[in-house]
């Protein structure tokens, strides 16, 4: 039996926060858009992920009216600090960035938020759904389910690392460049006594260890461990002893309990030369994977989307874009959505360059004792500079908080 056939202008691929903020932008603007996700509703809603978002994601998630919980029950935090050689450095990036700080609300919280807002204005979206395939051999791309065919003017692709709307992009434009860091991060999730105040890194020569917030009893930790390491030699009692020894943890400090979830991240970068061929766009971890240092990733997957957003809102306002390419409208010259594609490729760049240089920060290169004992005081050095008024702490503090506006974006005329 054939699958139904029903036209979109805009179908959107994967349910995270990506693809839900474009959603509600759009169909609040007035564009027909539909959500398709491969998992479960339950699932989508609960994956504990990212969890500090910039200044200038929420200002934009303030604008779109999708931050009223986010604002309400989310905690502000503009300051971090670094241990290193006993010494606790505090770095108040809100201050050297003139008020640019995180806010603490985790993922899930979030998608669970965008999900209630989109349905409550009467958007569409399937859940336990997957996109087998995106078919670009007619005029417009086909978006094929088990049970349906969505034929779109565009589709964008916010799902994730193994896209299936990257996989349908010509040869020519599915190149990426990635990067394997030679450490890994056990990921730990654990309740403590008391809130986390501020983000801690840990400079050590044992390895690397962080403690992020994320709820008033619930805080994110991370190791340095050997790549590819195993994570069934990684016991609790050992995780326990490393964080304690990393973390320098003693009175008053969060001390932590029942750990809820334990994984092993390896760590990669990587940014696919092209966003965009045709119709068919890419958005979040399908168009470029971060490591979580410096928490980026979330905050340029909602970047992209404002962007994107902007970009088709002003093609169905004023007919700007199209192009050529895969099921492109074979316009001449430079046009909207090239322009995404370039803006995006950029701020993939600049994202993986801070991310790269902290974590450069965060890792001692392999040596001995005293190499890492010369390694450690030159950070503590580096972070000392951070840590002060002047261009340098500046540059990083906004860079960190996420100083500045995403790009606007513009209602279609009636």
């Amino acid at each position: 039996m054939t699958a139904p056939r029903r036209r979109v202008q805009v179908a959107v691929v994967g349910a995270g926060p990506a693809g839900l903020v474009l959603a509600n932008v759009l169909h609040r603007a007035g564009v027909p858009v539909e959500v398709r996700e491969r998992s479960s509703r339950s699932e989508v809603e609960q994956q504990a992920r990212a969890g500090l978002i910039e200044h200038r994601v929420v200002e934009y998630l303030r604008e779109q009216g999708l931050a009223d919980r986010l604002l309400a029950e989310g905690g502000r935090h503009d300051w971090c600090e670094f241990v290193c050689l006993g010494e606790r450095i505090r770095v108040p990036y809100g201050d050297l960035s003139g008020g640019a700080g995180h806010w603490v609300y985790p993922q899930q919280f979030l998608v669970r938020d965008l999900i209630a807002s989109y349905e409550r204005s009467g958007g569409a979206i399937r859940f336990d759904c997957p996109v087998l395939e995106v078919d670009t051999s007619g005029p417009r791309p086909l978006v094929r389910c088990p049970d349906e065919v969505l034929e779109a003017e565009y589709v964008v692709g916010c799902d994730g690392p193994r896209s299936t709307v990257a996989q349908a992009f010509p040869a020519d434009a599915a190149g990426s460049v990635e990067r394997r860091y030679p450490y890994d991060w056990l990921t730990v999730l654990a309740e403590v006594d008391r809130p986390v105040d501020g983000i801690r890194y840990a400079l050590h020569e044992a390895g690397f260890a962080g403690m992020m917030p994320r709820t008033p009893r619930l805080a994110r930790f991370y190791l340095q461990v050997p790549p590819e390491a195993d994570l069934a030699d990684w016991t609790e009692a050992r995780i326990r002893e490393q964080l304690a020894l990393r973390l320098q943890l003693g009175a008053g400090d969060p001390e932590p309990g029942a750990v809820t979830e334990v994984g092993m991240l390896r760590l990669r970068g990587r940014v696919r030369e092209h966003v965009r061929a045709g119709r068919l766009l890419l958005a979040g971890d399908a168009a470029h994977v971060l490591t979580p240092s410096g928490a980026k990733g979330l905050n340029l997957a909602v970047a992209d989307v404002a962007d994107l957003a902007d970009t088709l809102l002003g093609r169905y306002r004023d007919g700007e874009g199209g192009g050529g390419g895969v099921g492109g409208d074979g316009g001449d010259g430079e046009d909207a959505l090239a322009g995404y594609d370039r803006r995006r490729h950029q701020a993939a760049w600049t994202a993986q360059e801070f991310s790269d240089r902290l974590l450069d920060l965060l890792h001692l290169p392999p040596g001995d004792a005293a190499e890492s004992a010369f390694g450690l005081r030159l950070r503590r050095e580096r972070v000392a500079r951070l840590a002060a008024a002047g261009p340098e702490g500046e540059s990083f503090a906004r860079a960190y908080g996420g100083a500045g506006h995403l790009r606007p974006t513009r209602v279609p005329a009636p």
